[in-house]
Order: C-alpha cells, then structure tokens, then sequence
C-alpha cells in the first residue's frame, strides 16, 4: 500500500507491538529456510509448481516442517507441531511475502486468489504472536478476530485454525447464522481467545453483549472484495470501529482484488499496511485444463450425462448452476441416471449443508451441485473437474468457480456447457481471463442414450430441459455445410470465429 500513496510512505515502520528482532528472526527461520529452496506447494506430497509433476526424486527427498523447526524459541513448537501436522512443507508465494512481514508485527494487505495457502499464513501469524504474550483483559474478550463473507468460509477457517493450532492452548470459536444460535452464544460467553465469524452473527452476539473487542490483538479481514459484492460493507465498519485504535493491534487484509474502495478500507483501518500482491499472469489456476462445448439448451443434460459416464469412477465434481431451482432438478436428474449427487444452495439448512460438505470431502458423495454461495472461500482438496453447467452472470465468477479444481500445484479440468442463454457472457470471461477458451461442437455420441427422467414433482408443470416442440431428441443445429460434425476451436465462440 505503501507504494501507492506518498502519505505513507513517510510513515513507514514497525508496529509499534512489533516482537523483538531477534525473536523474529527465530520464528521466521524455519520458514525463511524453506523458501529459500524456491518451491510453491503448498502440502506434503504435493508437487511444486517449478518441479516435474511425477518427479518420484523430488518427492522422496522432500524436506519435512519438524526439520526447519527452531527448537530455541519456546512459543515456536506449538505453531511448529500444528504445520506438521497439516503436512505443510513448503511455502507458497504468498506465505513466502506475507509472513515475515506478519511475524515482525506489520500490517499487511494481501492480494492472491483462493487456494494460495493465505488462510495458513494469517492463522501462523496469530497463533505465533499470541503465543509470545499473555493475555490481556478478561477471557470472554477475543484476541484474535477473523472477519468472513460467507458461512462456508467462516466453517472452512475454522476448520484449518483447529488443525494448526491443536498444540496450542488457545480458545477457537467460529459463529455464523443457520445454525446452534444459542449454543454458539453460550460458548462464546465462557471464553474465546480466537474469534471466526461473518458480519451478521458477530455484531448480534456483540450488541448483546456477550463478548467485547477492547482486547483485541490481531484482525483479518478475510476476502474483503466479497464484503463489498454482497453488501457487508455497513457491517463490516461498524465491527472495526469498535476494535481498538489501528496503531493498538496489527491487522491483515486478504482479497482476490486490491481495488479502490479494498485499498480505502486498508487506509482507513490499518497502520501503513505493507500492499502484497500475487498475481500471476494467468488470472486462473495454471493447471486447469479448460473446454467449452457449445450446445443447445435441451442439450446440455444429455451431454452433461453423456460426459460423466465417460470419466473415471473416482473423479470428484463440482457442478456450478446460476439457480437455486436448477440445481435441485439438475439432482433430480443425475440421480436418475445413477449418479449419486446433492445440491448446496443459499437456503439449505445449514446443518444438512455441513452434512453434504463432509460427505463431499470425505468421498463419499462423488457429484455436488452448487450456486455461487459455494464458489468462494471452500477448500476441498482433490476436485477433478468443475462444470458450469451455466455459464455464469459474472465473469470473475468464473475464475472463482474454476478455482476449485487445481489446487495446491494439482491438475483439473474445467468444462463449460455455452447455451443460447448465457453464451452471451463467454467474451466476457474471456476478457477477464486474458486468453480465449479451447471449444468444441459435441458429437452425436457424447450425448447420452437413453436419457431417465426423475419424477416429476407436484406442481411441476414445465417439462425440465425439454426441447423444443418437433424437435428430435438430440437434434443439433446445423454446422456449415449441412451436417453435424466435431469441431474443435482454439478459443472464442463459433459465431465470432466465422
């Protein structure tokens, strides 16, 4: 940030709680060492991104967290024991920029896209910092706050805070809506030391005054570019407005895009915060491997099916639709073809989405069907593939959707079906993605034969993805020349090639 306002740049020093230099320098070692050796992945057993991918070398000598750790600094081997315990063994970019910045007690606003392995690097900080002081005010007083859009991001940090801080003694509570109001609230009551939650839920439990922020140490902000996509910006400030002053605690701010209005709040509510920025060249993850079939509407399950049949039995996908209403029949469907799949969408109880996020990321459900409300912020390793089944509003939506495949140096297919309803979003995407999607026109054959169809359901009086009236089945329109035939584009639509 620094680099982008001259009144800052003045002003540019250590926090005034920064940790003894000495102390930094042994807290940061461990991770300083390992990225000194240039690697990215982010878990053990993955691979680098500037290594072979089946490199069997490499991986039997990769080097393990507990080698790195300094055994001289006490308040180290619980943050330590966490990392091996997550099998971390190498930093990625952002952890490489971000943490000794952190660790040293600056602020930072980061850029980076979902799946960099910045959730690590922040809850490192916290713990690390909190483990070299006692605990000021009384036990019901948050030390650390971390600031969330969205409840599956919320659940999904907390997630990894109890991994990485199992060795340490602190309190972790995350709250939310759609779930154990009350059981939160007593929780929260008799003591937390780190505090997770979005907007909403926090300020309810802070107006009743079930908790106070006037011991507050640390503060992240966690996608602050969603807060404003969704409308928690008047939330969002009120919350910060009751923290102590921003030369009192040491905040980070993480987004997938450092804007004005992201880089205003950072002005606003941190102390000359260190701008840290990871954008590669690609804006999508390096290793997806992208396609766009162009199809027509009543094409789009039958195709959809035929192209699951095709995959192995232990893919692992994500299914992106723009309606709550169409995932539920899209559900509907596959499970009539005999795929096991489920929806998650803004509605669903919140106990029966945790339910279907557990069984998706244990593998026992193979297929899940999601609106955007799970685009963002869920870490769910092993992802194959990720269709849009529509192509969606937003083209930064779909970097967000692709990004749940190819994940920590991993590869993944992403598969686009392009109907006459959203086609018209594609140049767009490809706009902001700075490169045109590969396309083809499918085959006859990679439409499924037969077709089932589920039920219809009381009240259902439109037939789902049905076809035009006299139209045959899988009829598709012409291709130039008067026959259907497979073509295969190195980007762009059909119409805007010709």
């Amino acid at each position: 940030m620094a680099q982008d306002d001259a009144r800052l740049v003045a002003a540019d020093r250590a926090a005034e709680d920064a940790v003894a230099p000495a102390g930094v320098a042994l807290r940061v070692r461990p991770l300083g060492q390992l990225v000194g050796r240039g690697r990215v992945a982010e878990r053990h057993g993955a691979l680098p991104h500037d290594e072979p991918e089946h490199d069997p070398g490499r991986l039997r000598t990769r080097a393990h967290a507990e080698n790195f750790v300094p055994r001289s600094a006490p308040e180290a081997e619980p943050v330590a024991a966490g990392i091996r315990a997550a099998g971390f063994t190498h930093c990625t970019p952002i952890q490489e920029k971000v943490l000794p910045l952190a660790l040293a007690g600056r602020d930072v606003a980061g850029q980076a896209q979902t799946g960099t392995g910045k959730t690590a690097a922040f809850l490192i900080t916290v713990f690390t910092r909190l483990l070299a002081r006692e605990r000021p005010g009384h036990p019901a007083a948050p030390r650390a706050l971390v600031i969330a859009p969205t409840r599956e991001l919320v659940v999904q940090i907390a997630s990894d805070a109890h991994l990485l801080g199992q060795a340490t003694p602190f309190a972790i509570q995350a709250v939310y809506g759609g779930i154990d109001y009350h059981k939160q609230r007593s929780e929260l009551r008799a003591g937390v030391d780190v505090l997770i939650g979005t907007p909403g839920r926090l300020i309810d439990y802070y107006k009743q005054r079930v908790f106070d922020l006037r011991s507050a140490e640390i503060l992240v902000i966690d996608e602050a570019d969603r807060m404003f996509d969704m409308g928690f910006i008047k939330d969002l400030r009120y919350i910060l407005r009751q923290l102590p002053s921003y030369d009192r605690r040491q905040s980070m701010l993480f987004s997938a895009t450092l804007s004005y209005d992201v880089m205003e709040l950072a002005y606003v509510f941190m102390n000359d915060a260190v701008r840290v920025s990871i954008t590669p060249e690609q804006v999508t993850a390096e290793k997806v491997d992208h396609l766009v079939y162009h199809v027509a509407k009543h094409e789009k399950l039958p195709l959809l099916i035929g192209l699951l049949r095709r995959e192995s039995v232990d893919m692992r996908v994500l299914i992106f639709v723009n309606m709550r209403r169409a995932a539920e029949r899209l559900v509907r469907y596959l499970e009539a073809n005999g795929f096991a799949a489920a929806a998650i969408t803004g509605d669903v109880d919140q106990r029966h989405r945790l339910r279907i996020m557990g069984d998706f990321k244990e593998g026992r459900l193979p297929i899940l069907v999601a609106t955007d409300v799970a685009s963002r912020g869920l870490h769910i390793e092993g992802v194959t593939h990720v269709f849009n089944y529509d192509l969606p509003f937003d083209a930064e939506d779909y970097v967000h959707r692709v990004g749940r495949t190819a994940r920590a140096g991993a590869s993944g297919r992403a598969v686009s079906l392009a109907c006459e309803e959203y086609v018209e979003g594609l140049e767009a995407i490809e706009q902001y993605i700075g490169f045109k999607l590969p396309w083809e026109i499918p085959e006859d054959g990679m439409l499924a034969h037969p077709l089932h169809h589920p039920p219809r359901e009381h009240g259902e009086h439109r037939r789902p993805h049905g076809r035009p009236h006299g139209q045959p089945q899988h009829a598709a329109a012409p291709a130039p020349g008067g026959g259907r035939r497979r073509r295969r584009g190195g980007g762009g639509s059909p119409a805007r090639r010709a």
